[in-house]
C-alpha cells in the first residue's frame, strides 16, 4: 500500500525528485517588485510596499486594519501584549499546534491553559472549552477565575488547524458570555473562510504567518488583524520603537519592539498576493484528487468541515495508530517524500507539561493517527 501512495504522490509532483511539503512557489512580480524595493533603497520596515501589502491584505480578508509583523509568533506576541495579558494572566488554548502559538503566552509571563479539539475540524472543541470553564472557574465582577489558581483567564486563542476553520462563531459567543477577549491564530489559514467570512477576522485581533511553507510567503513574516482601530493604532505604534512624531527629535514615549515586517519581504508578499486566487484554485484541485484517491483505498483524508471553505494549507490523512505512522513516514522518507506527523503535543513539551488540561483524548488520537502529505503548489496538472 505504502508503495501504491508513494507512487501517486510521484505522479502529483512529477516536476521534483525530492518532493517537499509545501515549498514556495514564485510565478509572478516577485522579482521584479524585490528590484523595485533595492532600487529604492528602502529595504526596511519603512517603505511603499509595506503600505501596498497591508491595504492587499485588509481587501483579501475583509479586516478593516492590517498591521505587517516580522512573523507569526511576534504578531500573536504583540496582540496577547496589547489586551493585558501578563503574569497574572491564564489563556485557553489547544494542546494540538505548533509550538509557536504557545510560546508568546509565556514571553507575556501568562500560563496556558489546554482544552481539547473536535473531530470535525480539528480546531478547539467549544464543548472542551464550555466544560473547562464550568468546572474550573467562577465568574466574578466581570472576570473569570481560575478556581485552582486565582488567576484572571484573559483571553481565548482557537486555532485554524491546516488551515481548516474551527467553530469560531461559537468559541466567541461562549468569549462573550464570560467577558473574554478572543484572539485567533489564523497562522495557517490565509484563504480559508467560515460562514463567507475570512478567519482571523471574526476574533478581535487574529493573525497570519506568511513563512516560507505558507500558502504565500513573504520569506519570513506574519500580520495582525482587527477591525478594532484604537486597538491597531497601538499596535503600529509599538511594533515599531514607539516614537513620538517630530521634525528631528527622537522622542519615544514606551517601550517599541521594532517587529515591523521589512519593504523586501513585504515586496515579495504583495507579488504572492496577486495570485493567490491561482494559489487557492490548485491546492483545491489537489485536495480533490487525493480525496478521491483515499477514498478509493479506505483511507480517511480530512475534508473541510460544512459552512467552511478551507485552503487546505496542508492535506492530511488518517493511519490506524502509530505504528503504521511511523512505518508510513519511514517509507515516504526513504523514498525522497517529505511526508509529516502532527507536531508534538503541547502538553508533551518539557517545558509546558505542567500546564493545566482537560483530557485532551481527541488531540491523543490525532497525534498517534494523523500523517500531512506534500500539498504545495503543482506546477504540472495530472
Amino acid at each position: 500500500m505504502y508503495k501504491d501512495i508513494a507512487s501517486f504522490i510521484r505522479k502529483l509532483y512529477s516536476n521534483y525528485d525530492n518532493i517537499a511539503l509545501h515549498a514556495p512557489v514564485f510565478l509572478g512580480n516577485e522579482k521584479k517588485y524585490l528590484t523595485e524595493c533595492i532600487d529604492s533603497t528602502y529595504v526596511s520596515y519603512i517603505g511603499a510596499f509595506v503600505e501596498k501589502f497591508e491595504k492587499a491584505i485588509e481587501k483579501f480578508t475583509g479586516s478593516r486594519n492590517c498591521i505587517s509583523i516580522v512573523n507569526g509568533t511576534m504578531a500573536l506576541y504583540l496582540a496577547l501584549k496589547v489586551l493585558g495579558v501578563n503574569s497574572d494572566s491564564e489563556v485557553i488554548t489547544q494542546a494540538l499546534t505548533f509550538v509557536g502559538t504557545i510560546n508568546p503566552i509565556i514571553y507575556c509571563g501568562a500560563s496556558p491553559i489546554f482544552v481539547d479539539v473536535d473531530r470535525e475540524t480539528l480546531g478547539m472543541s467549544p464543548e472542551s472549552l464550555k466544560k473547562f470553564i464550568l468546572n474550573n472557574t467562577i465568574f466574578k465582577n466581570g472576570l473569570l477565575i481560575n478556581k485552582s489558581t486565582q488567576k484572571r483567564i484573559s483571553a481565548i486563542l482557537p486555532v485554524h488547524i491546516f488551515g481548516h476553520p474551527c467553530r469560531i462563531d461559537e468559541i466567541i459567543d461562549i468569549a462573550k458570555e464570560y467577558n473574554i477577549y478572543v484572539i485567533e491564530d489564523a497562522a495557517e489559514a490565509i484563504g480559508s473562510f467560515y460562514k463567507n467570512k475570512h478567519c482571523g477576522t471574526f476574533g478581535l485581533i487574529g493573525i497570519l504567518s506568511f513563512n516560507g511553507n505558507k500558502t504565500i510567503t513573504t520569506g519570513g513574516g506574519g500580520a495582525i488583524l482587527t477591525n478594532d482601530d484604537e486597538l491597531a493604532n497601538r499596535i503600529r505604534h509599538i511594533s515599531k520603537t514607539a516614537k513620538v512624531n517630530h521634525k528631528w527629535e527622537y522622542i519615544h514615549d514606551e517601550v517599541g519592539y521594532n517587529l515591523r515586517m521589512p519593504n523586501i519581504n513585504a515586496a515579495i508578499g504583495l507579488a504572492q498576493l496577486e495570485y493567490i486566487d491561482i494559489i487557492l484554485k490548485n491546492k483545491r484541485e489537489t485536495a480533490n484528487i487525493y480525496s478521491n484517491f483515499f477514498e478509493d483505498i479506505k483511507i480517511k483524508f480530512f475534508k473541510e468541515n460544512y459552512n467552511s471553505k478551507s485552503n487546505y494549507w496542508l492535506n492530511t490523512i488518517f493511519l490506524k495508530n502509530i505504528q503504521e505512522r511511523n512505518d508510513f513516514l519511514d517509507y515516504m522518507y526513504s523514498n525522497k517524500i517529505q511526508a509529516r506527523p502532527i507536531w508534538q503535543l503541547m502538553h508533551k513539551l518539557d517545558m509546558y507539561k505542567n500546564f493545566q488540561r482537560d483530557e485532551l483524548l481527541n488531540s491523543e488520537y490525532f497525534y498517534d493517527t494523523i500523517v500531512n502529505l506534500p500539498s504545495g503548489y503543482r506546477l504540472s496538472i495530472s
